[in-house]
C-alpha cells in the first residue's frame, strides 16, 4: 500500500513538473522593456559618453538573448530585467560623460585659438618668405576659422563630434607651425652689393 502511495505521489510531482515546463513562456514583456531601455541609452549617447556602463549592459543583454535561444526562460527573464537596469544606469551616466567631453573640448578650443594667434604673429615675421605659400596659408586660415566656429556650435549638441573637429584644427596648426619654423630658420639672403667700376681714362 505504501508503495502505491509513493508511485502516485511521484506521478503527481512529475505531472506538475511537466505542466510547469510546458506552460513556461518566453519573457517577451521583459525583453521589450530591456530593448526600450537599450534604445533610450543610445538616444542619450551612452554608447559615446558612458562607454564602460553601456558595454557592460550590452553583455548582460547578450547573455539574456543566449538564454532565450536555449529556452531557459527563467534565466532569460532575469537577464532582461538586469539588462534593463544596466541600460538605465548607462543612460543616466551619459549626461555626466557628455558634460566632461564638452568641458574638455571647450578647454582645447581656447588653447587652439591662442596657438593660432601666436602662429599668425610668427607668420608675419616671415611674410616675405611665404610669398609662394600665401594662397595655401589663406585657404587654411579660412578653413581654421570656419572649423573653429563649427566646433563651438557643435560642442553643446554633440561633444564627441566636436572632439573630432578639434583634431582636424590641431592638424592645420601643426602643419603651419612646422612650416613657419622652417622658414624662420633659413637665414635671409643678403642684398647683392652694388659694385661700380671706375672708368679708366
Amino acid at each position: 500500500m505504501k508503495h502505491g502511495k509513493y508511485v502516485v505521489s511521484l506521478i503527481t510531482v512529475l505531472a506538475l513538473a511537466f505542466m510547469f515546463i510546458g506552460c513556461a513562456k518566453p519573457p517577451e514583456a521583459e525583453k521589450s522593456a530591456a530593448k526600450a531601455a537599450l534604445d533610450a541609452a543610445v538616444t542619450a549617447g551612452a554608447d559615446k559618453y558612458a562607454t564602460a556602463d553601456f558595454e557592460a549592459a550590452k553583455k548582460v543583454w547578450e547573455g539574456a538573448e543566449a538564454k532565450m535561444t536555449e529556452k531557459a526562460y527563467k534565466e532569460a527573464k532575469q537577464g532582461y530585467e538586469s539588462a534593463k537596469a544596466a541600460f538605465e544606469k548607462a543612460a543616466g551616466a551619459a549626461d555626466g560623460g557628455k558634460k566632461a567631453v564638452a568641458d574638455e573640448v571647450n578647454a582645447t578650443v581656447a588653447g587652439l585659438e591662442e596657438a593660432w594667434k601666436n602662429l599668425e604673429e610668427a607668420a608675419k615675421k616671415v611674410e616675405k618668405r611665404m610669398k609662394d605659400r600665401k594662397e595655401l596659408w589663406d585657404a587654411d586660415a579660412k578653413a581654421f576659422a570656419d572649423g573653429l566656429q563649427a566646433t563651438k556650435d557643435l560642442t553643446a549638441a554633440d561633444p564627441a563630434g566636436a572632439k573630432t573637429k578639434v583634431a582636424e584644427l590641431k592638424t592645420i596648426i601643426d602643419k603651419w607651425d612646422a612650416a613657419v619654423k622652417e622658414l624662420a630658420a633659413v637665414p635671409e639672403k643678403p642684398e647683392p652689393a652694388k659694385t661700380t667700376k671706375a672708368k679708366k681714362k
